[in-house]
Parts: structure tokens; sequence; C-alpha cells
């Protein structure tokens, strides 16, 4: 079953919030670095992957458990 774009349970969501971030120069050098060492095309894709996996994996972390 190939997804098709009118069906919704497979339609693309689409992001229409705009975050800025500042950089020092270490920063933005590891940054490149790391794009250039990966071949990493999308920057942004980098970024917000990274971004999303550590606030994901803080509030799984801290999220209540059977035995607190």
């Amino acid at each position: 079953m190939n997804p098709q774009p009118s069906d919704k349970k497979f339609a693309k969501e689409q992001r229409n919030n705009r975050i800025s971030i500042m950089l020092n120069d270490s920063e933005m050098r590891a940054l490149n670095r790391f794009c250039e060492r990966y071949t990493v095309n999308n920057r942004s894709r980098l970024i917000r992957e990274a971004l999303m996996r550590s606030i994901l994996h803080r509030l799984d972390k801290d999220s209540p458990t059977l035995f607190d």
C-alpha cells in the first residue's frame, strides 16, 4: 500500500512555527564540521530531530512510573 497525499493518515504535518537560535563561533564550527563529516544536507532537520529526541527522552525519563 503506497501512501497517497490525500490520505490524512500519511499526510505530512505542515511546519508553521519558526524558532531562531544563536550559536557562538565554536558551536557553529562544530555543527559545520559534523555536517561535512556525515554529509548532512538539511541542518534544520538535523537540529529539529536532535532537539525533539532530547525533549522526548527527558519527558520519558521524568514521567511517573508505577513504583515511584
